[in-house]
């Protein structure tokens, strides 16, 4: 039975962020579309390892199991790829029984007009121009970068973290950070605590993993059993007393995080390998480091943060 795609939290994904497809890209490089191609059918049977992206997928599907009548989650795979070229993709979908179904085959294209399309609330590719892009239109997006990939099956929680400022929250407040000193942040922050910030790119993400959230409280409600699958955890740079404003502003959208870290200024990265979140967003890619390099990455390249020197007085908003 086919469920209305409006009343799902679609993510979208590029088949670079779902599977690891460094040595089909060494073809494609070397070889060109034609040679790219018939690597893929000579190779067709052999299912392609699993990407940075595939153990958050895999856990974020797991929500339907859980709610079957009312299956509120979709994951659609958008691939820069033709449709015979993408058999591979869909075959290794099966392989490692992933419950997608729904793709678009753009054939070099880039995906970013279809995301609303999709009613997707994120799209995940490692392919940086496509995400930058979408960003610019004012789609949700995020580049997937390398890591080492950790899927551990006996871990059945879904952890995701996001920062804030430029993520869930516009960039206003980094705005003013770079701008001036730290005691100008705080007072700017603690004068507009109860003027709650403005969405970022990711804040209709974050809304709708609440809406699941409840969800799962209720089924915990009806059975004291129940194990929700669900985590949530906001890791930001904030301390106090800008603190105040980020709880004001979730309040106000009536939403929360199971887990909220103001760090001041340390690295983040301490956190995360505690946390050991499945994907972590974040706007600076300074702060999309990890010395062992198991902590998957996404960076939203969105605001002031990502603003080159030379446009720092320009918008980053393409005209359409």
């Amino acid at each position: 039975m086919a469920y209305p795609i409006e009343q799902k939290l679609v993510i979208a994904i590029a088949s670079s962020a779902l599977f690891n497809l460094a040595e089909s890209d060494g073809v494609f490089q070397k070889e060109g579309p034609i040679g790219y191609r018939e690597y893929q059918e000579e190779h067709l049977d052999e299912p392609l390892d699993k990407g940075v992206a595939f153990p958050f997928v895999r856990r974020f599907l797991e929500i339907n199991k859980r709610f079957p009548d009312k299956r509120p989650v979709e994951v659609i795979l958008i691939s820069r790829n033709s449709a015979i070229t993408g058999k591979r993709v869909f075959r290794s979908i099966a392989h490692h029984g992933l419950d997608i179904s729904r793709a678009a085959f753009l054939e070099g294209k880039s995906p970013y007009p279809y995301i609303p399309a999709f009613n997707a609330s994120l799209f995940l590719s490692s392919n940086e121009k496509d995400v930058t892009t979408a960003i610019g239109y004012g789609y949700p997006a995020g580049t997937v970068l390398p890591s080492r990939v950790v899927d551990d099956d006996t871990d059945t929680e879904l952890r995701i973290a996001f920062d804030f400022d430029g993520v869930i929250a516009d960039d206003a407040a980094e705005k003013v950070f770079q701008q001036g000193e730290l005691a100008a942040f705080h007072e700017h922050e603690t004068s507009r605590l109860d003027i709650p910030h403005s969405p970022g790119p990711l804040a209709d993400l974050f809304r709708k993993l609440s809406l699941l959230q409840r969800l799962e409280d209720e089924a915990r409600r009806i059975d004291a059993s129940y194990q929700p699958i669900l985590r949530t955890a906001i890791v930001t740079a904030r301390n106090a007393p800008s603190h105040e404003r980020v709880i004001k502003t979730l309040e106000h959208w009536g939403v929360e995080a199971n887990e909220m870290f103001f760090l001041g200024g340390m690295k983040k990265e301490r956190i995360l390998t505690v946390l050991k979140p499945h994907i972590f967003f974040d706007d600076q890619t300074t702060h999309l480091e990890s010395e062992a390099g198991n902590i998957p990455m996404v960076h939203i390249p969105f605001g002031v943060a990502n603003l080159k020197a030379d446009d720092a007085s320009t918008t980053s908003t393409p005209k359409v």
